[in-house]
């Protein structure tokens, strides 16, 4: 009886079906491995293979993986659709980006990209929303959304923090949101912070005319999770968010289902995102991340900033299209631009990423000199004038709060 042994993994003769999931590694073989039998191994670890060689009664390997192309020192591998429980990511996960990332066979391995097939895609819900909520909630109209933390990230207050929303909110912020770790800690309890800021936001709504909400950090356990997006319902936000690498998949998806049932938006933050793609040879990069995310069901994604905020470079523009990019009916995601922004750098943003985006600015909200609400105005000024088109030194001759930003920070990328 024939034994199945990892050659039986490559064939770089093979076409995949279109049912079969393909995942794009890059890959450093180990000293003693050249590059196709590293990517045998991957196509047999990830799959149903294992390294001693098997004699199996019947044939499985209509369920095993096959690498099928080799450039350099990249492989692609597709999966047959069988190997893959629908709806459930983690599992995907463990056979994509598992035991995969700790073999000896490789010395480096990263998980770049994945084509996902109509069938496994469609076993995830998606996006309720997308990027439909800039005007189904906001009526942004031309304008990207914006956001902003209130700083110092945590120790505010329940009414320090609640003063912060309401000056950003009636300076022309859309929505205020809760930092990554912000949860439901004694100086700032989750029901109290949630309960007033919403009022808070009532108030902001009725000075200015314009809707507002509130981005309101669910993060948990699971229980404590859904728990959290019922209250939110119950006072009437539109949002919940959750730090979704942090939670976990399975979790996202539970909070997936439960806001649906409210009706309520998702809003996904990425903390951690960096100790699985910051190296650029190992791991898991932002890309695929960003597909998991669309496919559990977030409405919006921090996608980073195109190279012009305080974090490492990203390819910011090619996930921003693949989160817009049709993927057999399901909604798209608006991507979220943050972190070290001001308004020097709305022009150049807009310029490489488009207005269908938000941007959310904490320290060029907050550290303007004459406060938050000048800080916030200021940056609306400095949306306004891009999608007008008007030179943002021309529009800060009539606008005091940007002219101020402007000397303050001018067009500098921080770091």
């Amino acid at each position: 009886m024939p034994g199945i042994t990892y050659e039986d993994f490559l064939d770089l003769d093979y076409e995949p079906a279109s049912s079969d999931l393909v995942c794009t590694f890059t890959v450093d073989p180990a000293s003693d491995m050249d590059v196709e039998a590293a990517a045998s191994r991957v196509a047999s670890e990830s799959s149903n293979g294992t390294w001693a060689e098997l004699q199996v009664e019947g044939s499985i390997t209509d369920l095993s993986a096959t690498a099928f192309s080799i450039d350099g020192n990249t492989i692609r591998v597709a999966y047959p659709d069988e190997l893959f429980e629908p709806g459930n990511m983690p599992q995907v996960l463990s056979c994509i980006a598992g035991n995969i990332m700790g073999m000896k066979a490789v010395d480096r391995i990263r998980l770049e990209d994945c084509e996902w097939p109509e069938t496994l895609t469609t076993s995830f819900p998606g996006p309720q929303f997308g990027t439909s909520v800039r005007n189904d909630i906001f009526d942004a109209g031309d304008r990207p959304i914006t956001a902003t933390v209130p700083k110092p990230k945590v120790g505010l207050s329940t009414d320090q923090h609640v003063q912060v929303g309401y000056d950003a909110w009636t300076g022309g912020i859309d929505l205020l949101k809760d930092d990554e770790n912000l949860t439901d800690q004694a100086f700032n309890p989750y029901q109290d912070r949630l309960t007033e800021s919403l009022a808070a936001r009532d108030d902001a709504q009725d000075e200015t005319g314009e809707k507002k909400s509130y981005l309101v950090n669910v993060t948990a356990d699971t229980n404590a999770m859904l728990d959290r997006v019922d209250a939110a319902a119950e006072q009437g936000c539109e949002y919940v968010m959750v730090d979704v690498v942090t939670t976990g998949w399975a979790a996202v998806q539970a909070v997936r289902e439960r806001c649906e049932r409210h009706g309520l938006a998702i809003h996904a933050h990425r903390a951690m995102h960096a100790a699985f793609d910051r190296v650029p040879d190992h791991g898991v990069s932002m890309r695929v991340i960003a597909q998991i995310t669309r496919l559990c069901g977030a409405d919006q994604l921090h996608t980073g900033t195109a190279d012009l905020g305080k974090l490492a470079n990203e390819d910011t523009v090619g996930i921003n299209e693949w989160l817009y990019s049709d993927r057999h009916g399901m909604n798209d995601v608006l991507p979220m631009a943050s972190g070290g922004l001001h308004p020097g750098l709305v022009p150049e943003l807009v310029k490489r990423c488009g207005t269908n985006i938000g941007i959310q600015a904490g320290g060029g909200v907050h550290g303007h000199p004459d406060g938050t609400h000048a800080g916030a105005k200021a940056l609306r000024q400095a949306i306004d004038a891009t999608v007008e088109g008007t030179d943002l030194a021309t529009y800060a001759e009539d606008h005091p709060e940007l002219a101020t930003a402007m000397e303050k920070w001018g067009t500098e990328t921080p770091r």
